[in-house]
């Protein structure tokens, strides 16, 4: 399948469906949509058709309907489909975040010492997230590294929170392992 170019708003509901449908594993609806990317309902509905005729939406007739992603939503947002993804704990000013995971994590500037950002990928929802709290995130499971920092902007479209980096630990192998 060629890659399809998306607006960003078609990314930002496509995400909120294809995270949403995860979580429920059943017909999302489209007002559920709109109070996640906080946009009118009406315009979900205009968003959906277009998706539709993508092929990255299927509609779900009926009083327990809505849409549902296609396998092509998580190939044009190049997410993975695995089974039973690892968890990765996110914690939001000292508090566990519920039904978020984290994808991925990208340092993007670590060569630059005064300005060291992580950019975190995660599935679900980063309408909580706000610039200046405070973030940890991790331990990953294989490194086990933990990223702390505060928000410094999140990108809804492709669903990562930027933080600026404080601490960041990766504890060394055991060598005895």
């Amino acid at each position: 399948m060629s890659s399809i170019e998306l607006t960003a708003s078609q990314k930002t509901i496509l995400r909120a469906l294809v995270d949403r449908y995860r979580q429920e594993e059943t017909a999302i609806k489209g007002e559920t949509i709109a109070e996640e990317v906080d946009r009118n309902p009406g315009t979900i509905r205009n968003q959906m058709q277009s998706l539709k005729a993508l092929q990255l939406v299927e509609g779900v007739p009926g009083p327990k309907g809505g849409y549902r992603p296609t396998t092509n939503a998580f190939e044009a947002l190049e997410i993975e489909q695995i089974d039973s993804p690892a968890a990765v704990p996110v914690r939001r000013n000292g508090d566990p975040v519920e039904d978020v995971n984290v994808q991925n994590i990208d340092l993007t500037t670590v060569f630059n010492p005064d300005l060291c950002r992580a950019e975190i990928e995660v599935r679900g929802s980063i309408k909580d997230f706000h610039e200046g709290d405070s973030v940890a995130v991790g331990p990953t499971p294989i490194s086990k590294l933990r990223v702390d920092g505060t928000v410094d902007a999140k990108d809804e479209a492709k669903n990562v929170v930027i933080l600026k980096i404080e601490d960041m630990i990766a504890p060394a192998e055991d060598p005895a392992h």
